[in-house]
């Protein structure tokens, strides 16, 4: 089986909204619509869980009506972490077989061949973890001052990020650390290596205004 967590748990703080982030709209329809269709339409056999906060649970059927493959959503709650959030989506998954995609609902610009390239190379190496080279300079702050690093050692980290659904399933047994920042560190934390492939330019997070505005930048 395949399936799809698209987390759309978070409240946006940084986003200065009283709506979260991922209900703003983008165009004519908000921000999450765009990668739930996006998955929808690349897998016809694949089944979605969406993340969503417990205050708009009471909305999850105005949000599944505006889907013709409603019957392949399934709404839960999110927890007080994004951890928790997609355990609660892992849990909602009933099998332990086949892979699953763990994709941020504010970004709206993944594309069908992008979906179906992160599946390829999980399916090939066991994990798919999409990232991108750094392009600027940085520095690493110290107790004494700072220091330049070489900047050909890092990647920028995306979603989706593609797993086996048992290694997935395994690695949130684990209780919550600091240090799981994404999933990637969650199934690292078992000792499975991770699979880095390249990402997509344009698959950027939406979390500031600023980035809603480039946001409509690239849909026009």
């Amino acid at each position: 089986m395949l399936y799809a967590i698209i987390v759309a748990g978070g409240s946006g703080t940084r986003m200065k909204s009283d709506r979260p982030k991922q209900f703003l709209m983008l165009g004519d329809k908000p921000i999450y619509y765009y990668s739930v269709e996006c998955f929808l339409n690349t897998f016809p056999d694949l089944q979605l869980i969406l993340v969503l906060p417990p205050a708009y649970l009471n909305e999850s059927e105005a949000i599944l009506s505006i889907f013709p493959s409603r019957d392949r959503i399934q709404i839960v709650a999110g927890g007080e972490s994004r951890f928790q959030s997609v355990k609660n989506g892992l849990e909602a998954i009933s099998g332990e077989a086949g892979m699953v995609f763990i994709h941020d609902a504010v970004r709206p610009f993944i594309t069908s061949n992008f979906l179906q390239h992160c599946l390829n190379e999980a399916q090939q190496y066991g994990n798919a973890i999409p990232c991108l080279p750094l392009k600027d300079s940085i520095r690493m702050l110290e107790a004494s001052g700072n220091r330049t690093v070489d900047r050909s050692a890092f990647r920028t980290i995306q979603t989706p990020q593609t797993f086996q659904l048992n290694e997935i399933q395994e690695a949130f047994q684990l209780p919550y650390q600091e240090a799981f920042t994404d999933e990637a560190t969650v199934l690292e934390s078992i000792g499975k290596t991770i699979h880095l492939m390249e990402g997509l330019v344009e698959n950027i997070k939406i979390t500031t205004p600023e980035d809603l505005n480039y946001a409509h930048f690239l849909l026009s």
